[in-house]
C-alpha cells in the first residue's frame, strides 16, 4: 500500500522536491541570498513534509485498505466509514452498484427458478406418455422391433432423466437427505432399467459388494451410478462389467470396471468437463458430454471423490471413494 500511495501522490512529491531544489538553485545563483539559511529552511520543510505525509498516509489509506480486504459480497456495511469527500463518492457509488447487483441477482434467480419449475413440470408431463409407450412396447410380439424400440425408449428416458437432474443440481444442497444407502438395491434398480440395452449388446454384470452400505443420498447416488453405468454399457460390447466394493482407511471404495474401448490418455483429465466427448471418436454423435460432468458435480456435495483410469482398447475403471462417516456430521446436522 505504501508503494501505491507514493505512486498516487507522485505529482505532489515531484512538485515539493522541485520547489526546494528551485530555492537552493536560486540561492546559489544570487549572491545576495545566503545559502545556509535556505538549506536550513529546505531541511526543516522536508522534515515537516515527511511527518505530514506519514500522518496523511494513515488517514487516507485506512478506507482503501478496508476496501482492498473487502470480500466483494455486496455487503457494503463491512467497509470503513468514509471521511473525505472523494471516499464518500466512492462509497455512494459502491452502495448504488451493490443494490443494483442484488436486485439483478434476485430477478435472475427468480427467472431461473421459474424456468426450472416449468421444465421440471414439462419433464414430468412427458413421463406419462413415455410410461404408456413402454407398456405398449412390452406387449409387442415382434422381438427384433421390440428390442429396437426399447433401446430408443431407453435413450429418451435417460436423456430426460439427465435433463431433470441437470436443472435440480443447482439447488442440490437443499435436496440432500443423508442416510444409510444399500448399494445392492440401487444397482439392481439400475440393472433393471438398462436390461434391454445390455441384452442387445451382450453385456452382463459381476457384482461383488463386500461393503454394501454407505452414507449418502439415495436419489443422487443412484443418478451418479447411472451415469457411470450407462457410460460403461455405451462403450462396451459382449463383455462383463465388474462392480466391487471394499473398505479402506474407514472409507468405502467402489469400483466399476468395463472392458470397452477405453479412453485416450490425453482425454482423461477432460472427461468431466461440460460438453466434452472425445478428441478421437468424432463420429460419436450420440454422446452429449453431460453425463460424467453432472455426475462429478453431484458428487461434490456428497463428498464423493470420483477417479478414473483407462487404457485405450482395454477398458475403463471408475472408482468412487466415499467419505468417512464423521465427514457427514456437519451435513446431517444441517439437514
Amino acid at each position: 500500500m505504501i508503494r501505491k500511495y507514493i505512486w498516487e501522490r507522485k505529482s505532489w512529491l515531484v512538485f515539493v522536491i522541485a520547489m526546494e531544489l528551485l530555492f537552493i538553485f536560486v540561492a546559489m545563483l544570487d549572491e545576495a541570498i545566503p545559502l545556509s539559511p535556505i538549506l536550513y529552511m529546505v531541511f526543516l520543510s522536508s522534515i515537516l513534509f515527511i511527518i505530514f505525509a506519514v500522518i496523511r498516509y494513515q488517514r487516507e489509506t485506512k478506507y482503501y485498505k478496508r476496501l482492498e480486504e473487502w470480500d466483494n459480497n455486496l455487503n457494503v456495511t463491512d467497509l470503513e466509514q468514509p471521511d473525505s469527500p472523494f471516499e464518500k463518492i466512492i462509497s455512494k457509488s459502491l452502495t448504488i452498484q451493490a443494490d443494483l447487483l442484488k436486485e439483478s441477482s434476485s430477478d435472475i434467480r427468480t427467472a431461473m427458478e421459474k424456468e426450472k419449475d416449468d421444465l421440471l413440470s414439462w419433464i414430468h408431463e412427458v413421463k406419462t406418455p413415455l410410461t404408456a409407450m413402454h407398456l405398449i412396447i412390452e406387449r409387442m410380439e415382434d422381438q427384433m422391433l421390440k428390442s429396437q424400440l426399447k433401446y430408443e425408449w431407453l435413450r429418451i428416458h435417460l436423456l430426460l432423466d439427465q435433463q431433470l437432474h441437470q436443472k435440480r443440481i443447482t439447488f442440490i444442497e437443499n435436496d440432500l437427505y443423508i442416510e444409510k444407502v444399500d448399494l445392492e438395491t440401487i444397482f439392481f434398480g439400475e440393472f433393471k432399467t438398462l436390461q434391454s440395452w445390455c441384452i442387445q449388446k451382450g453385456i452382463g454384470f459381476d457384482l461383488d459388494l463386500i461393503e454394501a452400505e454407505v452414507l449418502s443420498d439415495a436419489k443422487w447416488l443412484a443418478f451418479i451410478l447411472r451415469q457411470v453405468l450407462t457410460n460403461a454399457v455405451k462403450y462396451s460390447e459382449a463383455s462383463e462389467i465388474i462392480i466391487k466394493s471394499r473398505m479402506e482407511n474407514d472409507r468405502t471404495i467402489l469400483s466399476i470396471q468395463d472392458f470397452g474401448r477405453g479412453i485416450e490418455l490425453k482425454d482423461l483429465p477432460r472427461i468431466f468437463d461440460r460438453g466434452f466427448t472425445s478428441t478421437v471418436d468424432h463420429h460419436d454423435n450420440a454422446s452429449t458430454g453431460m453425463g460424467l460432468y453432472l455426475a462429478k458435480k453431484a458428487a461434490v456435495p456428497l463428498l464423493i471423490d470420483i477417479q478414473v483410469s483407462s487404457i485405450r482398447g482395454e477398458g475403463t475403471t471408475f472408482t468412487l471413494v466415499f467419505p468417512r462417516k464423521n465427514d457427514f456430521v456437519g451435513i446431517m446436522e444441517g439437514t
